[in-house]
């Protein structure tokens, strides 16, 4: 293992098992005994078992725990990895959950966004201000954002998501949206019942703005920060869905970690992508454009 002053060092949310898991096992092989890899889950147990496993692959990541959704947890983690490595190289928000659709509108619509979209907005908030220079960011999203987003929203939203200018201008969106769940008038409002897919939104969105926010920082270069969409990759979050779901097109969680892994890896000097969003490491960049989007 490479010591605290190692050349790269990598961390990866939501990474006990799916395609976090997998993104870990691709960046412990990049970086072999010159980095480090922080295995991080909110569940010691899961997450010591998920390093025990890659171990015996002769594999060597860090494990951390890290509640994306405890602000106490998060400055610990950032804290240790202040102390101990200066900073970081690799951020790959992965941490999501799923839609509890048994629960009513307001709390399953306030539980995805706790973690799929408050919680990427605290880990980014905590942790790119570690990242060095040359260092890549990655917010793995879902092709769930550009079908709310083209299918659902209607003008008014889609303008006001495609014309945030700051994070505070996505986070009063997503505000408004919990706003209107709690009071049952999110269909007389505009907005569909769907969260997780309207999270997804968030983050793409929160992707541009936080790229040209780190364009504009004289004191660290080269800096990339990008969103993706894994896939409709088979994990214990997708698989009640349909064989058809999203066209039939399902992957392994090693095929739906590539574009992350891809986006995390992009060598040193590449022009971009900065700011964008990308399946099967293609740009789509349909916030601003109209594209269609095949799965």
């Amino acid at each position: 293992m490479a010591s605290k002053h190692s050349s790269k060092v990598a961390v990866v949310t939501g990474a006990n098992k799916g395609i976090g898991l997998e993104i870990v096992r691709a960046l412990c092989r990049h970086f072999g005994q010159d980095g480090v890899v922080y295995l991080t889950a909110r569940n010691i147990g899961r997450g010591r078992a998920a390093v025990e496993l890659l171990q015996k692959e002769g594999l060597d990541p860090k494990f951390h725990l890290l509640d994306v959704t405890d602000q106490s947890s998060i400055d610990k983690f950032r804290d240790h990895l202040e102390k101990e490595h200066g900073g970081i190289d690799v951020l790959v928000n992965n941490a999501g959950i799923g839609t509890p659709n048994h629960f009513p509108l307001y709390g399953k619509s306030l539980w995805v966004m706790k973690t799929n979209f408050f919680g990427v907005l605290a880990i980014s908030q905590s942790l790119i201000p570690l990242v060095r220079s040359g260092g890549r960011i990655v917010h793995v999203a879902g092709t769930t954002g550009y079908m709310v987003f083209r299918n659902q929203f209607n003008d008014d939203i889609r303008n006001r998501f495609r014309k945030a200018k700051d994070e505070q201008d996505v986070v009063d969106l997503i505000n408004e949206f919990l706003k209107f769940c709690k009071e049952g008038t999110i269909a007389k409002n505009g907005w569909p019942d769907e969260a997780d897919g309207i999270a997804k939104v968030g983050v793409i969105a929160l992707s541009k703005i936080q790229a040209a926010k780190l364009s504009q920082d004289k004191s660290r270069r080269g800096i990339f920060i990008n969103a993706c969409c894994p896939g409709f990759v088979y994990t214990d979050m997708t698989a009640h869905l349909p064989e058809d779901h999203f066209g039939g097109n399902r992957v392994t969680t090693a095929e739906g970690a590539d574009t992350p892994v891809f986006l995390a890896l992009l060598r040193s000097g590449a022009k971009g992508p900065k700011g964008k969003f990308l399946l099967r490491r293609k740009v789509y960049d349909f916030l601003h454009t109209d594209v269609s989007i095949k799965m």
